[in-house]
């Protein structure tokens, strides 16, 4: 880097690329800009000048211009494989996860041997849910580079996308023997490690991962949610407020940096600079992820009006009678972790995590036809989801699956799977409402974490449950409250555990004893025994709640929390 040449140029170029390539060269690529902006000014059709000009707004922050200035480059030359690479990173960076995934293809296509467009695909379709497509663009990374350090973390990929969590560590611990300080691979390593509840060995790795590389700045959040920070972080914490001056931090890993600032301040007791932290985060997130709040409540209506009561009272006929299914859902931060957590504490309950196949299934039912579910393509997705269970876990009697956002499609869970069971967690709304915009979720899923637009979607979410209550069966469709379960925990445990078929077993009463690895935010909090601390926290951030006092001003007074 840089790469570019350019023969027969104006005298005066070859001086504006030698300047770019001393400031790439000393790591200041935001340097290197101007000279190689003049550059492609001069030689507006070289697409070796327009890729590195995008590659250095890429390393610096700027990414309307970097995607501008990489769309420019393979415009002209359309199999430079390099440029479509960076030009997906770009993409992907800016929130356009469908282009990206189009141009890391493009260049697989256009370079076969070109394994880190393939492993980023890989790593896109992992993040969007498709994880059969996702397991093999990570195997034919590792089979393309088999001895490289992106091979082994693709390889470690792969088998943490099978639940093979140990032999993803093995793996990733054999890639850092051969190239010590890999930062992707100390990551991921720390990830690893945080999901198995190990989260002292996670903060340490994932530190070294930040310092080796300070674009993984948003490491910050896993460290800050894995214990309570005090006065004695005060290290840490400014280390946290460093990285955000950093110009090469992508916005997503600046958002994750002020969430992990966020919770630092909570910790410390001071909500009002906690709440700029959150507030400063969902902004950035706003600007990369797009949701629509008019379709979403489309959809609800379209739900609500197709999945009648006549239509579900034919479930029985029409479905497969397996009752190994348990699902969890409701809106996120709402105690679906918990739920899972305990019930998979059972030795006859297995646990599936957040598995994305009812959200793929149903949305591609809901946008190809009004019609409804045709009984053969009910018997085919019962099978495939089954298969998908059991393969997670093969010798349970029961299997969860805790995807909150599952609500979408309860009514088409039902009409495949009759006797599943359905628990659906309730909590207070501006509880769970202020839990979201505390959180990092997955920016590749469309989904509000603030302002009017979560406010709308928790109405929304609203309508929809109060249909499944009414049209569901009243044994399939199990409702509990996360502050009754909280407060009480063995009546409403038991509740659940009956409702499963299961018989009673006193483990389920001491969840942070269930050492499954935990891959949601509450990875944390679900190795602590239950406590009931977090009921009416929105009562610390009152005077700063903005847009969120939506579910606060409807809600009803004893409904609030203590």
């Amino acid at each position: 880097m840089p790469r570019s040449a350019a023969p027969n140029a104006p005298p005066h170029v070859s001086p504006l690329l030698a300047r770019a390539a001393q400031a790439l060269k000393a790591g200041r690529p935001g340097d290197a800009v101007p000279p190689l902006r003049e550059a492609a000014r001069a030689l507006p059709g070289n697409a070796a000048i327009l890729h590195d000009l995008g590659l250095a707004c890429l390393e610096c922050g700027l990414l309307g211009e970097a995607v501008a200035t990489l769309q420019r480059a393979v415009a002209a030359d359309p199999r430079y494989a390099d440029a479509h690479l960076r030009l997906g990173i770009a993409l992907e960076a800016a929130g356009g996860f469908d282009a990206a995934l189009a141009a890391y293809r493009r260049a697989s296509e256009l370079l076969p041997s070109l394994a880190d467009a393939r492993y980023r695909a890989g790593d896109l379709l992992d993040s969007l849910g498709h994880t059969a497509e996702a397991i093999d663009a990570f195997r034919r990374t590792a089979a393309s580079a088999p001895r490289s350090t992106l091979g082994r973390i693709a390889a470690a990929k792969a088998l943490l996308a099978e639940n093979r969590h140990v032999e993803a560590e093995k793996t990733l611990r054999q890639a850092l023997a051969l190239e010590k300080g890999n930062a992707v691979a100390l990551e991921l390593l720390g990830t690893i490690l945080a999901d198995a509840g190990r989260f002292a060995e996670a903060a340490e790795v994932l530190l070294q991962a930040i310092d080796r590389s300070p674009r993984l700045a948003g490491a910050y959040y896993d460290i800050a949610r894995s214990r309570r920070l005090g006065p004695e972080d005060a290290g840490l914490i400014g280390r946290m407020h460093a990285a955000l001056a950093f110009p090469g931090l992508q916005p997503m890993q600046r958002s994750r940096v002020h969430l992990a600032l966020g919770k630092a301040e909570e910790d410390l007791g001071d909500y009002e600079a906690a709440m700029q932290q959150f507030d400063a985060a969902e902004a950035l997130r706003n600007a990369v992820v797009r949701f629509d709040l008019a379709a979403f409540e489309a959809r609800v209506d379209r739900l609500i009006a197709r999945f009648t009561p006549e239509l579900l009272t034919e479930a029985s006929s029409s479905g497969s009678d397996d009752p190994t299914p348990i699902l969890i859902l409701g809106l996120p931060r709402s105690g679906t972790t918990l739920v899972e957590q305990t019930l998979s504490a059972h030795p006859q309950v297995g646990a599936g995590g957040e598995l994305s196949f009812w959200n793929e299934r149903g949305r591609a039912w809901d946008q190809a036809s009004a019609a409804e579910p045709e009984p053969a393509s009910l018997a085919v997705t019962a099978g495939d989801y089954l298969r998908l269970l059991r393969a997670a876990a093969p010798d349970a009697v029961r299997v969860t699956d805790k995807l909150p956002l599952n609500l979408q499609w309860a009514g088409l869970i039902h009409l495949a799977l009759p006797r599943a069971t359905i628990i659906h967690c309730r909590r207070s709304e501006i509880d769970t409402a202020l839990s979201i915009h505390q959180t990092h979720f997955n920016p590749r899923l469309a989904f509000p974490t603030g302002g009017r637009d979560l406010v709308g979607y928790i109405r929304a979410y609203r309508r929809l449950a109060d249909h499944w209550r009414r049209v569901l069966p009243a044994d399939r469709f199990i409702e509990i409250d996360y502050e009754a379960l909280v407060s009480a925990p063995e009546p409403t445990i038991r509740r659940i555990v009956a409702a499963s078929g299961l018989d009673w077993h006193a483990a389920c009463l001491a969840p942070e004893h269930n050492r499954r690895v935990v891959r949601t935010p509450s990875k944390w909090q679900a190795r602590q025994p239950i406590y009931g601390t977090s009921i009416g926290r929105w009562r610390h951030y009152e005077p700063w709640l903005g847009p969120l006092r939506g579910p606060l001003d409807e809600a009803p007074a004893d409904k609030l929390g203590p």
